[in-house]
């Protein structure tokens, strides 16, 4: 079961389908963002069944990326990460993390980001 939640017009342009798309407008901010992810991993764990979540954590949301088209702040994508890691722990899953996406004009916010998702699964 794949559950995506992406922008509707970022690459690839031509997306594969998952079992549970959301797709959403260039320039989200955070609080839009965080509704939608909300419901869409409650819906995945539930239509899911899974013995085991794998969490690709990208950082291309992020505001300043220079390929992704979402307005995500460094605090809306470690609420991103609390709210992931609440309902898998909460379904009581094993939760397998990986770093994926993150263009930042900064490499240094990039890591920030990758790090900050890193550091919240060590403080479980």
């Amino acid at each position: 079961f794949t559950f995506s939640i992406h922008g509707a017009k970022n690459f690839p342009f031509r997306k594969q389908q998952s079992d549970l798309d959301v797709e959403l407008p260039d320039q989200t901010p955070d609080d839009a963002y965080l509704d939608a992810l909300e419901d869409g991993v409650r819906r995945a764990i539930q239509a899911a069944r899974a013995d085991l979540a794998i969490y690709l954590a990208g950082a291309d949301p992020y505001f300043d990326d220079r390929l992704g088209r979402l307005a995500l702040t460094k605090g809306g994508l470690a609420e991103r990460d609390r709210i992931v890691f609440h309902y898998v722990r909460s379904a009581g899953l094993p939760l397998a993390i990986s770093m994926a996406g993150g263009y930042a004009r900064r490499i240094e916010d990039t890591v920030d980001i990758h790090v900050q998702t890193v550091s919240a699964a060590a403080d479980l």
